[in-house]
């Protein structure tokens, strides 16, 4: 409770503030959101997917992306190869973190290799492991889920080559424990989410604003570069490079996604009438957002945008309320997403649906509801069941013919949301209800 107290108090006491923590405090909150991860979270993670002994083996450089998500703040990188033990004791109630490594890994793992005694890193693991005789052991290969397939070739073969023959039945991928630790998120981490998107929301209104975009002149690469500029200024990352495109009218409808997301032109001059949109996420504290948005840019004698453009963006809020609607502990992101689709098509609507789990990663494991390219279901990874303590971006587009500009516009919307079962859905904070305007209006 102390530490959650300061914790709290280190978080609205500067980001709310729009002051970014120092290398320092980050290095504080990192560390301790994995001391709780790690003895709270796990050893419930690993009774609920039923493993005992859970091992990762990764080496400099080319990390484990699951080995990544547990290293301290001050450790950027795997260092030689480094092994993590987990051994969870359901009767005792224990969880063991071990590091078979010449080091201990920050504070929570503690190195379990003495090389002077044992000099075979793999001998000593084996060691380990027959002391503990664990019934299930999980290691980290998935075949649809690219986060948890980490293990390399040489690895795997040198650990079976040593693992004693009654262990290798024990062996079994580790998907659905790698899952649960990669989606779920805890009380601290999703109060750094608040905050997070928040600040995503903030940086997009200076963004789509007379302070960044002077219509006629300024283009859409200008606004791209502003953005990567400011997460840069702000001592933030971008995790993908931002987009900003145009629909207006005159012009040809946006067409299938490829063009969308690669072949947009570049440096296309924003124009009073146009309806812009970007996508953008950042890093902070190793959590991600992903966020779109749209702007309206004001003709001269206009106070609002047109009607038309209104009540097109209100189709896109449509969308979002159908889907959130679907979520249901268990279900499967296909089962969510042949739902969502049926009903919005029945109320009139256009709808694609993509939306995919945020978190330690901006594109991460969990529960997929539906691609851009495969809106009748995914495969592998859409047949994953819905957990709580998880958060979406709640990514998707509805297609709207507008007579007035004599074409078909898309609304194109993405914002982060968690799912707490019995607590519902809910937006991490806020969601886009009305179109920006350049220039303010209100």
């Amino acid at each position: 409770m102390r530490l959650f107290i300061f914790f709290s108090f280190l978080i609205t006491s500067t980001i709310v503030q729009s002051q970014i923590l120092t290398e320092r405090e980050r290095a504080n909150v990192i560390d301790m959101v994995l001391e709780d991860r790690f003895n709270n979270l796990l050893p419930e993670l690993m009774d609920r997917e039923g493993f005992d002994m859970w091992v990762l083996i990764s080496r400099e450089y080319n990390e484990d992306p699951v080995v990544k998500t547990m290293l301290p703040a001050t450790w950027l990188n795997a260092r030689r190869r480094t092994i993590l033990v987990f051994y969870r004791n359901k009767e005792k109630n224990t969880i063991e973190k071990l590091a078979v490594a010449r080091y201990n890994v920050g504070k929570n793992i503690d190195s379990a290799w003495d090389k002077e005694k044992q000099p075979d890193q793999w001998k000593a693991l084996v060691e380990i492991i027959s002391e503990r005789d664990p019934k299930k052991i999980g290691i980290n290969y998935s075949e649809d889920f690219g986060i948890l397939d980490g293990i390399v070739k040489t690895d795997y073969e040198e650990f079976l080559k040593v693992l004693p023959q009654e262990y290798k039945a024990r062996v079994t991928s580790a998907e659905k424990l790698a899952i649960a630790w990669i989606e779920t998120r805890t009380p601290q981490e999703l109060e750094i989410y608040k905050e997070l998107v928040k600040t995503t929301h903030d940086i997009i209104a200076e963004a789509f604003s007379t302070s960044v975009i002077q219509p006629g002149t300024t283009t859409t690469d200008d606004v791209v570069w502003w953005l990567r500029q400011k997460v840069t200024d702000m001592g933030l990352e971008t995790w993908f490079h931002p987009t900003v495109d145009i629909q207006r009218s005159g012009e040809e409808a946006l067409q299938n996604h490829i063009v969308s997301f690669s072949g947009r032109p570049n440096d296309k001059i924003i124009k009073a009438g146009d309806l812009i949109h970007c996508d953008f996420g950042i890093t902070y504290l190793r959590l991600n957002t992903d966020c779109q948005q749209h702007a309206y840019i004001l003709e001269n004698n206009e106070t609002s945008p047109p009607d038309f453009l209104v009540k097109a963006f209100a189709d896109g809020n449509r969308v979002q309320d159908i889907l959130t609607s679907n979520f249901e502990t268990g279900k499967t992101g296909n089962e969510i997403l042949i739902k969502s689709l049926d009903e919005a098509k029945q109320k009139g609507l256009a709808p694609s649906i993509y939306t995919h789990p945020l978190g330690l990663y901006g594109h991460s494991a969990g529960t997929t509801i539906g691609m851009w390219d495969a809106q009748k279901g995914v495969k592998g990874t859409g047949d994953h069941p819905l957990h709580e303590n998880t958060v979406y971006a709640i990514e998707l587009n509805t297609t709207v013919t507008l007579p007035e500009w004599k074409k078909d516009i898309r609304i194109m919307l993405e914002e982060a949301g968690s799912w707490g079962g019995s607590a519902g859905f809910e937006y991490i904070y806020e969601r886009q209800t009305e179109l920006i305007t350049i220039p303010k209006r209100k």
